[in-house]
């Protein structure tokens, strides 16, 4: 496959369906944030295994000048260590959790932050869009109230979901209908998505769907209250920036992972260019980022409590001396970190005036804490999940305390070359969206690869809980060997899996874009 070229505007995302209302957007008028939230929303109803309203979302939109949207949530107020130690043992949530947590549940309401997207929605759309949440929804709502087919691709994630969320609060009774084949119908989030355009954001942040929110949690042990839902606000940063080559790279800054991902380029800036099939070049991606998720474990998490800024840890004096303990020949030993899993949408955007979107949304693992809300057909992603319950050994700071924002894997991203816009992009899949960012500009950059040939190509992700370097089947023989030869240990798995990552990029053409979506999801990228 080739990249797809579009005169005026494209959309691509994980789900077809989602793809497909975004391009109708920007063919009735609207620009690339109307599509872009167009997107997200159907994808909030044909993906809920991936991202929803009770998840968080992060954005970069280039206007002339690039601006990064933060709507990701906190603990509650109340949400203390000792607190979640006694609900656990008071029979809320198993204390059986992500490794490296210390027994914070993984599923159920303790983990539960409070939920960023409807906030991030309704700001992008204030901020830059030219239509009212309700018009860009009502595709949403649609799919909803009538229902769609449930693909192979999606009834897999459904089943995965089963066996660990079958027991959660109106999981079973929301989600379990959906079946491969089937017509899922959902007219309770058709409900939902229609009193957020009648209400607004306040419906959520204050009105009857947060006093939902509270109620369900409050039951099953959260300290979760309508204060922590009123708290929350949508805020706008500025991005980060990086270099690779002769591009500069824009990533979000912490609770974001955006500089592991550029500390990982900028490790790789400092080696020479490489084709894709050489095999140092293989090498060089594992131990830069290797190095660079080392470094997230030891630095990285809500910037409140971090001991290190993001612009000293992006020092070039310091990239130097982390690239020059790359040895050429050998694995370096590094110290495991702790893995994070993925379970998130990436899509982005681009219209006929320029006007770019980068964003990501996310349930964190999969349908997120598998607790739905009573009556609004959505659940609550478990963010929190990803926080120690105490401090342990090293310097893992992502600590639970009140109020505090768990470290975010979800990284949009943006190249500019020469200042101006060249490549929107970004994926899922948890540890492996920055490893996914390296790869990709490396092939796109340094091999001159087509998007979509960049994209295709067979990835490796490091599994942080043992250092594994997961290559995909594609890989060839060569490669894997000299992996090993080099001391890595190498688990080839199948091709085109969903650990490896789904994403999807724009590229600014002249005139128009080209744009490709990943085939290990059922994507597209289509406009007009």
């Amino acid at each position: 496959m080739t990249s797809r070229w579009f005169p005026r505007g494209v959309v691509a995302s994980p789900h077809h369906l989602a793809s497909s209302a975004g391009a109708s957007v920007l063919a009735d008028g609207g620009n690339a944030v109307d599509a872009a939230v167009a997107t997200n929303l159907v994808l909030a109803v044909v993906a809920p295994y991936q991202c929803g309203v009770g998840g968080d979302l992060l954005a970069i939109v280039h206007d002339g000048e690039a601006t990064g949207v933060e709507s990701v949530g906190a603990m509650p107020a109340g949400a203390t260590p000792a607190a979640i130690r006694a609900a656990i043992d008071a029979g809320h949530g198993s204390a059986v959790g992500l490794p490296g947590t210390d027994g914070m549940p993984t599923f159920g309401a303790l983990p539960v932050t409070v939920p960023g997207a409807v906030a991030g929605w309704v700001h992008l759309l204030e901020r830059w869009g030219s239509r009212s949440f309700g018009d860009v929804a009502g595709p949403a709502i649609t799919l909803a109230e009538d229902g769609f087919p449930v693909s192979h691709h999606g009834a897999a994630h459904v089943d995965r979901a089963r066996q660990v969320l079958a027991d959660q609060p109106g999981w079973a009774a929301t989600f379990g209908p959906m079946r491969a084949g089937e017509r899922f119908v959902q007219p309770d989030l058709a409900r939902t998505l229609r009193r957020l355009a009648d209400d607004g954001p306040d419906a959520l942040y204050g009105g009857s769907i947060g006093a939902r929110i509270v109620e369900i949690l409050q039951a099953h042990g959260s300290t979760m209250s309508s204060d922590d839902l009123a708290a929350h606000r949508s805020v706008e940063v500025t991005p980060l920036q990086g270099r690779f080559r002769d591009r500069t790279v824009l990533e979000l800054p912490p609770p974001t992972q955006g500089v592991t991902a550029l500390t990982a380029l900028g490790l790789l800036d400092r080696s020479p260019p490489r084709r894709g099939e050489d095999p140092l070049a293989w090498h060089h991606e594992v131990e830069a980022v290797r190095a660079a998720l080392a470094d997230r474990q030891q630095h990285l998490a809500d910037p409140r409590t971090m001991q290190v800024t993001a612009e000293a840890l992006l020092a070039p004096e310091r990239l130097d001396r982390l690239a020059a303990a790359i040895d050429d020949d050998r694995a370096a030993e590094v110290s495991f970190a702790r893995p994070v899993p993925g379970g998130t949408a990436y899509l982005c955007a681009a219209d006929q005036d320029g006007l770019l979107v980068s964003l990501i949304q996310s349930n964190f693992v999969g349908f997120g804490s598998g607790v739905v809300v009573p009556g609004a057909g959505f659940g609550l992603h478990d963010r929190g999940a990803h926080l120690r319950l105490d401090a342990g050994p090293g310097d893992d700071l992502n600590v639970v305390a009140p109020g505090v924002r768990p470290l975010h894997t979800l990284i949009p991203a943006m190249t500019l070359r020469s200042d101006v816009p060249e490549l929107v992009f970004g994926t899922m899949g948890g540890d492996a969206q920055a490893q996914v960012h390296a790869q990709l500009l490396r092939r796109i950059v340094d091999g001159g690869a087509d998007l979509q040939d960049a994209i295709d190509a067979p990835r490796f992700v490091v599994d942080l809980a043992d250092g594994t370097v997961v290559v995909e089947g594609r890989v060839p023989a060569a490669v894997v060997e000299d992996l090993r030869s080099r001391g890595h240990r190498v688990r080839v798995i199948g091709d085109l899996e969903h650990v490896a990552g789904h994403a999807h990029a724009i590229r600014v053409a002249d005139p128009g874009y080209e744009a490709a979506s990943d085939p290990r999801s059922e994507g597209a990228a289509t406009g007009h």
